[in-house]
């Protein structure tokens, strides 16, 4: 029974005394039962917090998407995305954020970014992304196992995004530990908890925009905020930062963490991984498959603008709603079988890119990218791979993060050598 610890077996579950917000629910991944039961009786639930404040879990797909899209009623601007206004750094920071900020903001500023995601943009990385990949597995093919938490699903996607940034690979190191600490400061108790990693990350973007003005390299993305204009304004030094914070911190965090819970669902799941190995044709399907399987930012706040309804259910001005993609992605009105795991699934409506609507995610074309030649690549040079150990998991209701997952594999040679 997953994730019953923290109160119980799940027919012993009094629903009214369910926080989802403690994080011995999440021990063991995702509590998916205890979901399934939420969205059959209480889609829409009042979640009472320890202070006595609270807030609505959304669990139902259809109710996530209607909020999602519903800028005017459900606001991120407001309160911002966590329960807590301050919780990573103060708002009036993070208010510069896409994540934060509501059209027609949010329009405005998206702009800026966009064109370094569009579909025509992001085909054209295929080439540099398969050699990054190639490097990585490069390090460990040769001994026959390694961590591919650490050692592949690190690594892959921050050396992706620095090389899109101008940043130096020597820096991975850095920006790896800023993310894990800015992770952190979402599960912090503590308000402001990524304060100093924000200072620490404006003194490096500094550094960077006058290293690569000096160079020339005029079309790396920390050149382009440095342009950047909205309404005939170039960007202020709050706003280039927040912007870098978002690509270095969404960027990596994600794709890492879907990379690694896709490779542990496929060792768990033999099959579906033999299938992969006769007909890597399959991998884009195996792809969306893995995003919905693993979900991994599980969720995101808005706050109510007005007196509204939720599936029936009255929601004040002010009120807190918290849509738990991790659920919608397993909504048995969507999927058929959703605990299952089946790679050859039909489009799969996922969530794990938002619920849709203006706050999709900017890099979803990119992640794709990279997770399909990732598993391609894998699927080419580790065709026999098989777990070395238990799984490690971070226990977190905010993300899915597998931390290490040992794996061995018969030892081959760098893909550059000849037999």
């Amino acid at each position: 029974m997953q994730a019953m610890a923290a109160t119980g077996t799940l027919d012993q579950i009094d629903l009214a005394e369910v926080d989802l917000m403690d994080s011995r629910w999440f021990a063991q991944g995702p509590p998916h039962e205890l979901f399934a039961l939420m969205r059959a009786e209480a889609p829409v639930h009042w979640n009472t917090l320890p202070d006595g404040s609270g807030f609505w879990s959304l669990t139902r797909h259809a109710d996530i998407a209607a909020v999602s899209r519903d800028f005017a009623t459900f606001s991120s601007w407001k309160q911002g995305v966590f329960l807590h206004p301050d919780q990573v750094v103060p708002l009036d920071l993070t208010r510069n954020l896409l994540l934060y900020k509501d059209p027609p903001e949010h329009t405005k500023y998206r702009a800026i970014l966009q064109s370094a995601f569009t579909p025509h943009t992001v085909s054209k990385l295929e080439d540099d992304v398969r050699a990054r990949i190639t490097r990585v597995i490069d390090d460990v093919i040769e001994t026959g196992e390694c961590d591919f938490a650490r050692d592949i699903a690190v690594p892959v996607p921050l050396g992706v995004l620095t090389e899109l940034m101008g940043c130096p690979d020597e820096d991975i190191p850095r920006l790896y530990d800023w993310t894990e600490q800015i992770e952190a400061a979402q599960r912090s108790p503590e308000p402001n908890a990524a304060s100093e990693v924000f200072l620490e990350m404006a003194a490096y973007l500094h550094e960077q925009i006058a290293r690569q003005a000096s160079a020339g390299d005029e079309q790396t993305l920390v050149m382009r905020l440095r342009r950047a204009e909205v309404d005939s304004q170039r960007l202020d030094d709050s706003e280039i930062l927040v912007f870098f914070g978002l690509l270095v911190f969404a960027g990596n965090d994600t794709t890492r963490n879907t990379a690694a819970g896709g490779m542990q669902a496929l060792l768990e799941h033999p099959n579906q991984f033999s299938a992969l190995i006769a007909d890597p044709g399959l991998i884009p399907g195996a792809v969306e498959e893995i995003l919905r399987w693993t979900s991994v930012v599980q969720w995101f706040a808005r706050t109510a603008l007005k007196n509204t309804e939720i599936g029936g259910q009255r929601i004040a001005a002010g009120e807190k709603i918290v849509m738990w993609y991790s659920s919608a992605s397993r909504d048995e009105d969507v999927f058929e079988e959703p605990q299952r795991f089946d790679i050859q699934r039909a489009k799969p409506d996922h969530d794990a890119f938002g619920g849709g609507g203006r706050h999709f995610c900017l890099g979803a074309g990119l992640a794709r990218l990279e997770l399909r030649v990732l598993f391609e690549e894998v699927v080419r040079r580790m065709p026999d791979v098989k777990p070395a150990g238990e799984p490690q998991r971070l226990a977190s209701n905010w993300a899915n993060m597998l931390t290490s997952i040992p794996i061995r594999f018969t030892p081959g040679l760098r893909s550059g050598a000849r037999r």
